[in-house]
């Protein structure tokens, strides 16, 4: 009786499953999207962040994350000693450190 409304044909073929590629595809576009647009940018920043780190040379005028900005008076392997004013130095972790000043930027010190 169900074959007069539907034909035995056509619920055959919509029984049929989609390839196990066509139902992750949208998934692997996602994460490759994710990549391009999220991870490697942030690693590309990190990258370059750790360059700077390491090219800190004593007398570089620097600005840490906090918005403290002085000239680097020494360095040690995760500490940097930092003056900020005539005869007032603070030790600043290295990795706060955000940028590295022209030369000539602070004037007063």
């Amino acid at each position: 009786m169900l074959d007069f409304f539907v034909s035995p044909a056509y619920a055959q073929q919509a029984a049929a499953q989609p390839s196990l590629v066509m139902q992750f595809a949208p998934l692997m576009v996602l994460i490759v999207v994710f990549y391009f647009l999220l991870i490697r940018p942030q690693m590309k920043r990190t990258k370059e962040h750790r360059q700077m780190l390491d090219k800190i040379a004593k007398g570089d005028e620097v600005v840490a994350s906090g918005g403290l900005a002085g000239r680097v008076s020494g360095i040690g392997e995760a500490y940097l000693t930092v003056d900020i004013a005539e005869g007032v130095s603070v030790k600043i972790q290295k990795q706060a450190i955000t940028s590295v000043l022209p030369k000539g930027t602070l004037k007063s010190l």
